[in-house]
């Protein structure tokens, strides 16, 4: 059920309207090798190589049973990620990441609070009172990213004609895996990625760079 929240939310990214005679399709699988035990975790696929201005939308990461969901989005640069407050408690919501440094302070369940993210790259996200909570923003130069289903499929429409390259991202993985990818006119182009996951444990400090402390008081 939670898988298939995270999957709907982080539908694919295209813009809906026809194909052109510049553009193609790109699909393929993305093959995850993770240790036993592991749930799976959102997989991104996505686009480099061209820029392409952001929707107006805002994405939401919401606050609720103390964790974030889904704990990975995928953005373009210049789009907005809201994060509202689904849960009886306070929740703070701040990135240390020097990308895009942030604290939204804490705020009640019901209001939400949201930041723009301008610049490509990656934002891990935290609560400052739950240590448990944290997200993870991909921030991408266009449109073309999917997630891909259950079976690891994945489908990216409105691909510009050209010489591009192709990723794959995991929370889990050390680092993406890429492939070089060739897209022509009206073709489907057919890509087979493959990702090595690990059991991670990132322990991180709050907003002030302390050690979490007593955190049960606001449970």
């Amino acid at each position: 059920m939670v898988r298939a929240v995270l999957i709907a939310v982080l539908a694919l990214a295209t813009t809906g309207r026809a194909a052109r005679a510049d553009e193609g399709t790109v699909r393929g699988t993305v093959a995850v090798t993770r240790p036993a035990g592991l749930e799976p975790e959102p997989i991104v696929v996505y686009i480099v190589g061209f820029t392409e201005p952001p929707p107006r939308r805002t994405v939401l990461i919401k606050q609720r049973n103390k964790r974030f969901i889904p704990p990975l989005v995928a953005v373009t640069a210049g789009q907005a990620v809201g994060f509202p407050n689904g849960d009886p408690f306070l929740h703070n919501v701040f990135s240390p990441t020097p990308l895009r440094r942030f604290d939204l302070g804490s705020f009640p369940e019901g209001e939400s609070r949201e930041r723009p993210f301008p610049s490509p790259g990656v934002v891990d996200v935290f609560c400052n009172i739950h240590p448990e909570m944290s997200a993870t923003i991909l921030i991408l130069p266009n449109r073309r990213f999917a997630v891909a289903d259950r079976g690891g499929r994945f489908e990216i429409t409105g691909v510009p004609v050209g010489s591009w390259t192709i990723f794959a991202y995991s929370r889990r993985a050390r680092k993406p895996v890429e492939a070089p990818l060739v897209v022509k006119p009206g073709e489907v182009t057919e890509v087979a990625l493959a990702l090595e996951e690990r059991k991670v444990e990132k322990p991180h400090r709050n907003k002030f760079g302390e050690t979490y402390r007593d955190p049960e008081k606001y449970r």
